[in-house]
């Protein structure tokens, strides 16, 4: 799959696509049914077929106070899109002169000139263009005027709702990393490189593989089984404790993978921890005696969950 920048012009072999438009955070199963769409049309018609996202997520550049809230990075994201069956990916950075585009000038510019599109499709509440004033009908009628078609996909739901990004953050707040791995279609994954750290957990004899949050959403603080995403591919179960760690100080938020039957070095390799089930909430025990059985505990409880998960071992 061929990523094509916001400033770049679709070659040649990837115009006259069909375009997936929207933010995809996640990709879960309501992105996952607008992307097929824009594929299945795109087959049919024997046409490219290529997703359109922003980076950085608009939010952040209209509520730049709002406490980290991503489900996924773009590097990710791409990945996914490749998966789908995606041609290219075209990666819009999201600024203020995007943001004030007036929603003709945002089609014109981004898919009719530099994409040469001939269709796209948006979820049913998409909206795009200056004060978000652009939505599947304004699509649909500035498209038609440009030779472009415009279609809308309409929610996915179930018994909980609309399947959407914030009721996956919801999830993950209220200790339901299951809940959240279902409606994404896999375990929410916290990417990122292997940092240094203070190697505490390797003094209490269960060295861990230390990741920052940055910009995701923050789960909520405890012990999770886990599975993790080696550079080389390899997924191995482990147990995380994910939070600020109230034993030590300073306080420093971390996810802190000890992954089982392992020996490596994996500092400053790119690794995927991948939240499988909540175990407990972050606790603050008397001592570091008391902190090693615990955690001989924990992982205990992590093996027979991950067991009964099946997959890795």
């Amino acid at each position: 799959m061929m990523r094509l920048d916001g400033d770049a012009r679709a070659p040649e072999h990837l115009r006259g696509g069909v375009v997936a438009l929207g933010n995809f955070d996640g990709f879960h199963l309501g992105h996952q049914a607008v992307v097929g769409r824009a594929i299945e049309r795109a087959r049919s018609d024997g046409r490219p077929a290529i997703v359109a996202t922003f980076d950085p997520h608009p939010a952040r550049l209209f509520h730049p106070e709002a406490p980290p809230f991503l489900l996924s990075t773009i590097d990710q994201r791409l990945r996914w899109f490749a998966a789908a069956g995606a041609d290219a990916a075209y990666v819009i950075p999201f600024d203020t002169s995007v943001a004030r585009e007036e929603p003709e000038q945002f089609i014109v510019d981004h898919l009719v000139e530099r994409l040469g599109a001939a269709g796209a499709v948006t979820g049913a509440d998409f909206t795009f263009g200056r004060e978000r004033s652009g939505d599947v009908a304004a699509l649909a009628s500035i498209g038609k005027r440009h030779g472009l078609t415009g279609e809308a996909v309409a929610p996915i739901r179930d018994a909980g709702g609309q399947i959407s990004s914030s009721r996956i953050r919801r999830a993950l707040t209220a200790n339901d990393p299951r809940e959240a791995a279902r409606l994404l279609t896999r375990p929410f994954t916290i990417e990122g490189p292997v940092d240094h750290g203070a190697e505490m957990g390797r003094k209490l004899g269960f060295p861990t593989a230390n990741l920052h949050l940055g910009d995701y959403r923050r789960p909520a603080y405890g012990v999770y089984a886990v599975r993790a995403r080696l550079a080389d591919g390899r997924l191995i179960d482990g147990v995380a404790n994910l939070g600020i760690r109230p034993m030590f100080d300073p306080p420093i938020e971390l996810l802190e993978a000890h992954l089982f039957d392992f020996s490596g070095d994996l500092y400053d390799q790119t690794i995927g921890v991948e939240l499988i089930d909540f175990l407990r909430p972050e606790w603050s025990l008397p001592d570091l005696d008391a902190l090693r059985l615990q955690i001989a505990a924990d992982c205990e409880a992590a093996r027979s969950r991950l067991a009964a998960e099946g997959g890795a071992h």
